[in-house]
């Protein structure tokens, strides 16, 4: 926008922003940087002074140094959350302040930025949270689609994507394998500031480790044999918008410090680069393991675990919102009809009954693949109860003795190859069916896991 543009625009248009610091000078330099930007500018020098001023006028964004003659940031953060809650807020922390930027984020701060101010990430800072107020947020319904279920876990799970939305601060998504963590991930970028960026999705589980490195941070022309030309890696491919890191506790360790550094420095040093390059991406994460467990046994690092889970979302197991259920089979069946281009197949009351009862190892990912093995064995698109095909789940075998006593002996082999039958398909649906990642999880080699599905004529 030219300068004659500008001195035209009205000024209620023009974004607001509150700076709030004790030091002259830096106040000075933020509010001639801001006002280059082409925004308004208002100064407070404590805390006192920055709640009189939000009572009275509307902002677009509150930036507070830490230290104030009155209180800290912190301070100003939880009264804005409780009574602001739309005004995204911004903390200037010391350099390498790391326990103090957690603090703010988890206190519902927007984004930190760390002193000596970077201008560069000043404003993209400013940019984010001036586009999280102008853009309308998704309408409910759009989410509701999407996120399917009326139960009281569902609702509250809705509300804390709209809340995690509205900040910078990294998310770690946890939940049962099949629950939908990354549909919860997109969700939160498309509700955010970020909904015109890329959201880029990554199976930890799934780089082969000698290429993890490559992979995530990119490599220079010649850095190593089969590197011909320079590679973007997938967190600038991510720039500006949102990395999801599923299946993030399979990540070894070498690679989890180097993520560190990205989420506490924002920056990556592609394979065979001298210097470091500059990243402004947010940071989702997903395990269905327990990441606080595995930084007990020294299989996670503490001072990542502490950083990418500044803030949580669990992701209910299906079996505990089995009410959902109806409204999910029939929203997988609509989906199901549209693929086939026929009409919406139909589910009987007792088939519905049926799937009501079972427990779900799988969860959701387990209800679709029930429902479209039933779409092919029905006549008619009408699926009944003798349609609906459930494996047998897990439950705790009595003893060797015991069982023995009560068990004709001509179906103890069939009840064994149950039992692996079972613990070998949940080891394939929590690798995703990567063969090798599961037979690694049973432990056996690849060749025996592919003898005992051809054996045990697992699809």
């Amino acid at each position: 926008m030219s300068a004659s543009e500008s001195a035209v625009r009205p000024e209620v248009a023009r974004p607001a922003v509150l700076i709030v610091d004790d030091e002259p000078d830096l106040l000075e330099l933020l509010s001639l940087t801001l006002r280059r930007m082409n925004l308004r500018t208002r100064t407070a020098q404590d805390v006192g002074a920055a709640r009189r001023l939000i009572r009275t006028e509307p902002f677009d964004l509150c930036l507070t140094d830490m230290r104030l003659p009155d209180g800290d940031g912190l301070d100003l953060v939880a009264w804005i959350q409780q009574n602001r809650a739309q005004l995204p807020v911004a903390v200037i922390t010391a350099h390498g302040s790391v326990e103090s930027a957690v603090r703010a984020l988890k206190l519902g701060a927007f984004d930190f930025v760390s002193k000596p101010l970077d201008l560069g990430v000043l404003r993209k800072l400013i940019d984010n949270a001036i586009r999280l107020g102008a853009g309308p947020p998704p309408a409910p319904e759009s989410g509701r689609a999407r996120l399917i279920g009326q139960s009281v876990p569902m609702e509250q799970l809705r509300e804390l994507i709209a809340r995690v939305a509205r900040s910078e601060a990294p998310v770690h998504i946890s939940g049962e394998s099949g629950t939908g963590k990354e549909l919860v991930a997109r969700l939160i970028h498309e509700s955010g500031a970020r909904r015109e960026r890329p959201f880029v999705a990554v199976n930890c589980g799934a780089i082969p480790t000698e290429l993890m490195e490559s992979e995530f941070f990119g490599h220079r022309r010649g850095s190593f044999t089969g590197a011909v030309a320079d590679k973007k890696g997938l967190i600038q491919a991510a720039e500006g918008g949102t990395l999801f890191l599923d299946e993030v506790a399979d990540l070894p360790l070498h690679m989890q410090v180097k993520l560190l550094r990205v989420v506490q420095e924002k920056t990556v040093r592609p394979v065979g680069e001298a210097s470091e390059e500059k990243v402004d991406v947010r940071i989702l994460s997903a395990t269905h393991k327990s990441l606080a467990e595995l930084v007990a046994l020294g299989q996670f690092r503490e001072d990542l675990f502490y950083r990418i889970n500044v803030i949580e979302l669990h992701v209910p197991a299906l079996r505990e919102r089995p009410e959902d259920i109806p409204d999910i089979a029939h929203a997988v069946l609509a989906r199901l009809g549209r693929r086939l281009n026929g009409p919406t197949p139909r589910i009987a009351d007792d088939a519905l009954a049926t799937l009501e009862r079972y427990s779900y190892p799988g969860n959701v990912r387990e209800l679709e693949n029930v429902l479209e093995r039933a779409l092919t064995l029905c006549l008619g698109g009408l699926i009944t109860a003798e349609h609906i095909k459930l494996r047998a789940t897990a439950r705790p075998q009595p003893s060797a003795a015991a069982h023995l006593g009560h068990t004709a002996p001509g179906a103890l082999g069939d009840h064994l190859e149950d039992i692996e039958r079972s613990a070998i398909v949940q080891a394939l649906e929590k690798t995703r069916y990567n063969k090798t990642a599961a037979a690694k999880l049973l432990g056996m080699s690849f060749r025996a896991l592919r003898y005992r599905i051809k054996k045990l004529r697992i699809e």
